[in-house]
């Protein structure tokens, strides 16, 4: 099937060999190989086209694989005809087999341009195409007894076609018209804010002003939080030391045992306990324990020596 064709209407099939070729002044009304669509047959319980559409991403959702996808439908009888199809693949397709969409008059189905297909017809080298069910079947043409090729001569185009969308594959209209609204609102309460936030500028600075006079802090944010960080660092460290004395103090001491020294010097406090046998630490030591401080110990004669670490 290697030839040249000039005629209005062209069959598309992802591995046609032929060359599709469009004439001065015409234009190429294109039929999609069943290899460029997916189609589903289905009694639905709803009144139109118009409600079948709503659910047609639904429909399909668990039968495609990964991609941006696009839908028709239409009834036949009691039953509706379905379609999902990508419109870049398919644009892609036609760019690569030099159409543009300048070229184009109207894209449609082979589903819905032969449903009086009367055999099989060759779509290319290896493949023909047939009904089986009202539903057009692709199989090798070899399984099949008499194959004739596709003649589109005298074909009369139904009025089912499709518009293949350019950027239909970055973003759907429904999300699109999501996201516009989103955006809408977004802006509107923007300016909104702009409005607030220009009108409450004034107040907001001669508080500011006040408030800096009232408790002296000094002229700059950043001076005041650098004050604040110094400040707050001596809190936590006073906080800790009196916890840490504390401990010292409650401690259940013995009769003949008393704290010698207790003071603090580089980040440490040292604590001297007289009247503590090594060995005999333990339940002295416990509130330390119990608090989880790093602490060392050392001995000299009846003497404890307690080091704990900031």
């Amino acid at each position: 099937m290697k030839f040249k064709r000039s005629v209005n209407a062209v069959f598309l099939d992802p591995d046609g060999s032929e060359t599709i070729v469009c004439e001065k002044g015409k234009k190429l009304d294109i039929i999609l190989s069943p290899k460029l669509y997916w189609i589903k047959k289905m009694a639905i319980p709803v009144s139109g086209v118009r409600e079948v559409k709503k659910l047609l991403s639904s429909i399909f959702e668990d039968s495609l694989p990964p991609g941006h996808y696009s839908y028709y439908a239409y009834k036949s009888g009691d039953e509706f005809i379905l379609f999902a199809y990508e419109d870049k693949k398919i644009l892609d397709l036609l760019l690569s087999k030099g159409i543009s969409s300048a070229d184009i008059a109207s894209v449609r189905f082979a589903q819905t341009e032969f449903v009086s297909l009367v055999g099989a017809a060759r779509i290319n080298d290896k493949e023909s195409i047939y009904l089986k069910d009202s539903i057009l079947i692709i199989a090798p043409s070899t399984w099949l007894e008499e194959s004739q090729a596709l003649d589109l001569r005298e074909i009369k185009l139904s009025k089912h076609s499709i518009k293949l969308q350019q950027f239909g594959h970055l973003v759907d209209n429904k999300s699109l018209y999501k996201l516009g609204r989103v955006l809408v609102a977004f802006a509107l309460v923007l300016i909104v804010e702009i409005f607030v936030i220009s009108a409450k500028h004034d107040v907001i600075e001669q508080n500011r002003e006040n408030l800096f006079s009232k408790y002296k802090l000094q002229a700059t944010m950043i001076q005041n939080r650098s004050t604040h960080k110094r400040y707050t660092k001596i809190y936590k460290t006073q906080t800790k030391l009196r916890e840490i004395i504390a401990v010292f103090l409650t401690m259940p001491l013995k009769e003949k045992q008393k704290i010698t020294l207790l003071e603090y010097k580089n980040k440490k406090i040292l604590v001297r306990i007289k009247g503590v046998k090594k060995g005999n630490e333990t339940t002295l030591l416990s509130k330390l324990n119990a608090k989880k401080l790093k602490y060392k110990t050392s001995f000299k004669d009846d003497t404890i020596k307690v080091e704990v670490s900031l």
